[in-house]
Parts: C-alpha cells; sequence; structure tokens
C-alpha cells in the first residue's frame, strides 16, 4: 500500500514513516508549508509551534529523515489556504471577543484536506494519509461509520482536535501511534536510529504575540465587573481570554478573572473565581462523527479544553442546529469560540462551537 506521512520533522512523525516502511507500506514524506513569510515574528527566537518561521529547520530535518529511510519527500504548498481558512478565522473570532481554536480549523482544512488534496493535485499517487496524531480511528461495522477515538495515552491524547474530520477524511486516514505511549514511541524512535528521539515536543498554534497576526491598533477600553464598575483600563479585547487571571494590571482584594467581553462596548468583564463556574453551554456548527446527527437528549461525556477529562453531560437538541449542554459537575471558563467535543466510551461523537455559556 502507498501511503502519504504528513511530516513535521517532530519524533512522532518520523516514527510513523519508520513503522509504515517496516510493514512493508511505500512511504512517501511529505511536509506542508504554512508560514506566512510577511508576518512579524515577536516571540521567543529559539520557540517552536505550528505556526513558526522556523519551518525551514523542520523541513530540512524531515528531509534528512527522508533520505535516510530512503524514502521520497515532497514540501506541499498549503499557505495560501492555511491564511484564507485558520488565519482569517483567528483573526476575525477574536477581533470579534471569542476565542478561537485554530489547530482544530487546522486539522480539518490544511492537514487533512489542503496537504493530501495538494499532494494528488501535483501527481503524488497514494492510497492512506498518515500522521502522528495520538488518536485512534476505528470502523463500526453496527453503524457502517468510522469513528476516531482517544489515544492510548491520555495525557497526549489529540481526539478533541479532530472531531471536525468527516467520514471521507476518515476513510483514508492512519494514526498508528493511537495505541501507543509518548515514552513508548520515543523508545520506537530510538530503536529506529532516529536523531530527533528526544526531540521536544512542539509548543502551542504560535508562541509569538498574537497581535503579530491580528495586527490590529490599541484600542482602549473599560475593565468592569458585572455590576458595571470600572476597575481599569485595557488596549483590546483581543489581548484576554475567558479564564485568564494575569497580565491585567488591576489590582483587588482577591485575584480577579476573565469572565467574558461585550464588544459592543469594547468591555472586558472580570470577577472571581466562584463567578468563573457555570452550568452549562450553547454550542452550534456541529460536526458529527460516530453519529449521523443528535434528534434527541442524550446522556454523555464532554471536555471544553483538550487537557481536561471528559465529564458528565446532558446534550438537548435545540432549534437551527444548535445544542445544550449542561453540565452535571460546573465547569469554569467556558470561552465562546471554543470547542465542546462529545465522548462515549472513549469514542468522539461529535462536537461544536460554543456561542455561550449558561
Amino acid at each position: 500500500m502507498k501511503v502519504l506521512v504528513g511530516m513535521s520533522g517532530g519524533v512522532d512523525s518520523s516514527t510513523v514513516a519508520c513503522m509504515l516502511r517496516e510493514q512493508g507500506h511505500e512511504v512517501i514524506g511529505a511536509t506542508m508549508s504554512i508560514w506566512d513569510k510577511n508576518t512579524k515574528f515577536s516571540g521567543d527566537i529559539h520557540a517552536d509551534s505550528c505556526f513558526s518561521p522556523h519551518e525551514a529547520e523542520d523541513v530540512a530535518t524531515a528531509k534528512a529523515i527522508c533520505k535516510q529511510l530512503g524514502i521520497p519527500y515532497y514540501v506541499i504548498d498549503c499557505s495560501a489556504r492555511y491564511k484564507q481558512m485558520v488565519l482569517e478565522n483567528f483573526k476575525s473570532e477574536y477581533k470579534a471577543g471569542r476565542t478561537p481554536n485554530p489547530c482544530v480549523m487546522c486539522n480539518s482544512y490544511i492537514k487533512f484536506n489542503a496537504l493530501p488534496e495538494e499532494a494528488t493535485a501535483q501527481g503524488i499517487i497514494f492510497d492512506k494519509f498518515a500522521t502522528g496524531h495520538y488518536a485512534q480511528i476505528r470502523y463500526n461495522e453496527t453503524s457502517k461509520r468510522y469513528e476516531i477515538a482517544r489515544g492510548a495515552d491520555h495525557t497526549k491524547d489529540q481526539s478533541y482536535f479532530l472531531y471536525r474530520l468527516n467520514q471521507q477524511q476518515l476513510a483514508r486516514v492512519l494514526m498508528p501511534l493511537g495505541a501507543y505511549t509518548k515514552q513508548e514511541v520515543r523508545g520506537l524512535a530510538a530503536g529506529f536510529g532516529l536523531a530527533v528521539s528526544d526531540k521536544p515536543d512542539s509548543q502551542d498554534f504560535y508562541t509569538g504575540d498574537i497581535n503579530d497576526i491580528l495586527q490590529n491598533e490599541p484600542q482602549v477600553g473599560n475593565f468592569v465587573t458585572t455590576d458595571g464598575r470600572i476597575l481599569g483600563q485595557h488596549r483590546g479585547i483581543w489581548n484576554y481570554t475567558v479564564g485568564q487571571r494575569r497580565g491585567m494590571g488591576i489590582a483587588a482584594e482577591r485575584p480577579l478573572y476573565v469572565l467574558g467581553f461585550n464588544k459592543d462596548k469594547n468591555e472586558v468583564i472580570v470577577g472571581f473565581e466562584e463567578e468563573c463556574e457555570r452550568s452549562g453551554l450553547i454550542a452550534a456548527d456541529w460536526c458529527w462523527s460516530a453519529l449521523e446527527k443528535l434528534v434527541s437528549p442524550l446522556e454523555c461525556e464532554a471536555k471544553i479544553r483538550s487537557s481536561q477529562q471528559p465529564t458528565a453531560v446532558r446534550v438537548t437538541p435545540l432549534a437551527g442546529g444548535r445544542m445544550e449542554v449542561k453540565f452535571y459537575n460546573r465547569q469554569k471558563a467556558i470561552a465562546a469560540g471554543q470547542s465542546v467535543v462529545l465522548y462515549q466510551n472513549d469514542i468522539v461523537l461529535g462536537g461544536g462551537i460554543i456561542e455561550s455559556s449558561l
């Protein structure tokens, strides 16, 4: 079988290429180029991230690994589509007072869509597309649907970021690392003689100042309490996220947290820790994975951020395809623009974009 492997120059994707080659597959390496050279990077020059000015170094590493394995290697330019589908969404969401999740959008529109599509357009022939994600893809014979399951290493599980992948994408995807822990993968990489076996994991989406991407002029507004008291001033609501505690420069008898935003008044609403807790949320723009759709209330589990363990919820369909998600344990820092992902027995049922908290 011919397998195109999305390679980042890191230990995970490099190990996948080695594993598949050892299994006898015809492996082809490919790296997506997404860096916008017009971005004025103001972050740590040594820090690494997905969207990074160090992309050329990652390409050189991936190319060297493919040469070591004796497999072909390509760099696929996805920068225009990345800018349109990920960066523009990132900008518009922050300007609207929401907190986007660029990794979710990148997986759906770029890694599992633009990259294989552009590779095919260049004449690269392959049967499957493989990545180094810590998640598992299964086919359910009963429902006749492909399912995303949590990775065996729950500390590295990436299923939360994959819920928007459709059935056509999942049918063509391989994720060989889903059954392994990170420590086991590093051991495999060392056994394959990969120089990247001890390479640190990449950081978040971007390690610089988000204003490098947003390119907004400062817009002075007020920090206000829920009862309307003004506590200080800020220079743009996009500099803050729900649940944030540091970096506001305002004093109070107890630590203050960002509770939300009033975009029309350019206000950042703040309060104490107990005010961060919410009983539920409303979400829209749903993508269903293990389910075709949800038409009646369902008891399951949910995550509102990738790092948390799934927690018990009741999900109720609303008009217009929206869903109400009620938590049995109140949750902190529910941010509009982020994703809520539903699980049942470690299987991703689907997910949506948070509109508001309850």
